[in-house]
């Protein structure tokens, strides 16, 4: 069973008079639409040497900055592994939450990975010193519950590194079948000072791709 059909199913037995007002219908419409969008929209990640190099050169900025042996991260879509693997090789007790193909991959190679929304984690709060949300956000239906439900797993002085694409450059990444929330800069700003976090540093990074030049956008956000 989800973590949300529990969550309906707590909140049907403590709050009866739901039932008459038709919340608890509402939410078997969100728990059905979140179901057939996992099932219609997921695909597995398909190893690119330009993802690679940024996450390899983006590991080396934190690892070299804040440090990462010993430390306890989440990678928030981990892909086949590509980041883990990295966080190994610098001593961190690292943790991956993935679907389908890339799951069983990831297992294969041993790593520690979870089939687990990321809007609906099942780990206590305040359990990791680095949450690595790399091109991961975009792929929310609600990205503000989303940081809500990452933040409250993220340590106090914790590092939060979230990168995602632009809309509207030349990769159209708002038209991809399952980014759901390609958000301006802005907007993704907003987001975390909303949710009180500190925003220490952002980038544009530029990138060049088949269709032509992209913009991904790079935050390091700490939990105060």
């Amino acid at each position: 069973m989800s973590i949300l059909a529990n969550v309906i199913k707590d909140v049907w037995k403590a709050v009866p008079q739901m039932r008459s007002s038709g919340h608890h219908g509402r939410y078997k419409r969100l728990h059905a639409f979140l179901r057939q969008r996992l099932a219609e929209d997921l695909y597995a990640e398909t190893p690119d040497v330009g993802h690679t190099q940024v996450t390899h050169d983006v590991l080396e900025i934190i690892h070299n900055r804040w440090g990462l042996r010993g430390k306890h991260v989440l990678d928030v879509g981990c892909g086949r592994g590509v980041a883990l693997e990295k966080l190994a090789e610098y001593g961190a007790i690292a943790k991956g939450l993935t679907f389908g193909a890339d799951y069983v991959e990831c297992k294969r190679r041993g790593y520690d990975v979870f089939e687990m929304d990321m809007s609906f984690l099942e780990f206590p709060d305040e359990t990791f010193d680095v949450i690595w949300a790399r091109h991961s956000l975009e792929h929310s239906i609600f990205p503000y519950f989303t940081l809500h439900v990452l933040c409250s797993a993220l340590k106090r002085g914790g590092l939060l590194y979230a990168e995602m694409p632009a809309p509207d450059t030349s990769a159209n990444h708002q038209m991809n079948k399952n980014h759901y929330s390609c958000l301006t800069r802005s907007s993704w700003q907003s987001l975390f000072e909303r949710l009180g976090l500190t925003v220490l540093d952002t980038r544009d990074l530029q990138v060049q791709l088949r269709c032509g030049p992209d913009i991904w956008y790079s935050f390091y956000v700490q939990k105060s």
